[in-house]
């Protein structure tokens, strides 16, 4: 059975577990030699944002991405080298989203992205709830050995 992010197929006064603003805890990746988790690269912070219609959005940056002294100006042609490589250790896109309870799958239909070679892409997260935290894992090959965990915000 194939649910929509806010299930409104379901005729239940329980909440959806997917709403709400989510803070990024940590990325890991997955060791193919020993199966350990270690923290992607030198660590990643972002927001997930899942709403009660179907959208979602994710930014992701590496960690202290803010913390630059370069400044520049948005839609202009021509921003220095050391901009333009500053702005590819940002990631974000917006999405439809369906969750699959029997499969434990999320699905993104994104409909935008800052990398115009994934709009229009469908991806799929494997996830899981803990407590206060919502475990995605990409089931695409190229990204299959990361997992984010991300905290809810109150």
């Amino acid at each position: 059975v194939l649910l929509t992010g806010c299930d409104q197929k379901k005729k239940s006064s329980e909440p959806n577990p997917f709403s709400g603003l989510w803070t990024l805890h940590i990325m890991e990746q997955k060791d193919s030699v020993t199966g350990q988790w270690s923290e992607w690269r030198d660590g990643m912070q972002g927001y997930i944002l899942y709403d009660s219609k179907d959208n979602m959005s994710v930014h992701l940056t590496t960690t202290r991405y803010q913390d630059t002294d370069l400044r520049f100006p948005n839609f202009v042609d021509s921003i220095p080298n050391e901009a333009l490589k500053h702005l590819t250790n940002s990631y974000v896109y917006f999405a439809k989203y369906t969750v699959d309870e029997n499969r434990g799958i999320v699905q993104h239909a994104r409909i935008s992205h800052s990398n115009p070679g994934e709009w229009n892409e469908v991806v799929q997260r494997r996830y899981t709830f803990s407590s206060d935290t919502l475990i995605l894992q990409p089931l695409e090959d190229a990204n299959s050995g990361l997992r984010l965990k991300w905290v809810k915000n109150n």
